[in-house]
């Protein structure tokens, strides 16, 4: 019975593909932990930085690629960075866009809030462990 019981969680569980915008592979920064985290708790995950490099075997691009079906853009990137960003998260369409601490923008939640793309000022991180993700 457990097995079931574990089996439907896993179902009901949506999986949100993911843009992750300040990508890194440097294993200290938090965005690295952020796609460790997304990865094992099972959510596809897409990489854009400043620097080439691999997570998990998940290359980190330096161009704007358009991905399609993306749920989630989680950002960490300083807000000054941000504006190069927006016409590309906008073109993405995701449901939303997560302001990790460090990166709130209250000119780009705004303008996020317009076009019905829901702002979060949240931790990628606590997100996943609370399962609010």
């Amino acid at each position: 019975m457990v097995k079931i019981i574990l089996t439907l969680s896993i179902k009901l569980h949506e999986m949100k593909r993911t843009l992750i915008i300040g990508a890194s592979a440097n294993p200290s920064r938090y965005a690295y932990i952020a796609t460790q985290r997304l990865i094992s708790y099972g959510h596809p995950v897409f990489l854009v930085g400043r620097k080439n490099g691999i997570v998990l075997g998940q290359e980190i691009q330096t161009e704007k690629i358009y991905y399609s079906d993306i749920h989630t853009v989680t950002l960490y990137i300083n807000p000054t960075h941000q504006p190069d960003y927006y016409d590309y998260i906008v073109s993405l369409n995701p449901k939303r866009v997560i302001f990790n601490p460090g990166t709130e923008n209250p000119d780009f939640e705004n303008i996020l809030s317009a076009i019905n793309i829901i702002p979060i000022r949240a931790c990628t991180l606590v997100l996943l462990s609370v399962g609010q993700y």
